[in-house]
């Protein structure tokens, strides 16, 4: 994979129903290509006050703005930034890499084969995809663009946190961040524990 160079595109105040924020665009440029993600912060995140709660969310627009019951994103979003706000302090880094990397219209392409059995695995790999194409690298230049070097990352996804260390992010804790479960997330969160090695 190429180098990643890591650009500030933006920065505004960001007043939400979770708390009072600064806003941040950034785009990860590489040869192959360009990522852009949003980044939540509040409060002081520097290594003087010790590590920041912080947490890696991927995109899901069926789940985060439509409120989809087949997944658990919304409710580890809404989690992640009660957790940030009740703290005080923390970041929340918004991944444009939906369906676990696979886009949206491929991720309804995997939800029409799941509607026919297959487990969001088999679906990915019936498509031609891995399991999970998603890379960590943007998130990793963003905690080090604020001079983050240890966090209390909110994820129940070991690949999140090999992914901080080998960038040079210490984790010194790993907040499991787990919804209630429902009927209709249950065997999509067996998937994700069972094939996927999540920790609940």
């Amino acid at each position: 994979m190429s180098e990643l160079k890591l650009i500030k595109a933006a920065e505004a105040d960001f007043p939400s129903r979770f708390g009072h924020f600064r806003i941040y665009g950034f785009e990860g440029q590489r040869a192959d290509g360009s990522e852009e993600a949003v980044v939540l912060r509040l409060g002081d995140v520097s290594a003087e006050a010790g590590a920041p709660l912080v947490r890696i969310h991927s995109q899901c627009l069926t789940g985060d703005v439509l409120h989809s019951l087949r997944c658990d994103c919304r409710s580890q979003l809404e989690l992640a930034l009660d957790a940030i706000t009740s703290e005080g302090r923390g970041l929340l880094i918004y991944e444009a890499q939906e369906g676990r990397g696979i886009g949206l219209l491929n991720k309804l392409r995997a939800y029409e084969l799941q509607d026919k059995g297959l487990d969001t695995v088999e679906a990915n790999e019936k498509l031609g995809f891995a399991a999970d194409l998603r890379d960590y690298a943007l998130p990793a230049a963003i905690l080090l663009h604020f001079g983050v070097r240890e966090v209390r990352l909110l994820s129940n996804n070991p690949d999140k946190v090999k992914a901080l260390e080998e960038a040079g992010v210490k984790v010194v804790e790993r907040a499991p961040i787990v919804a209630p479960p429902l009927a209709t997330t249950a065997e999509y969160l067996r998937t994700k524990r069972e094939k996927l090695g999540h920790l609940f």
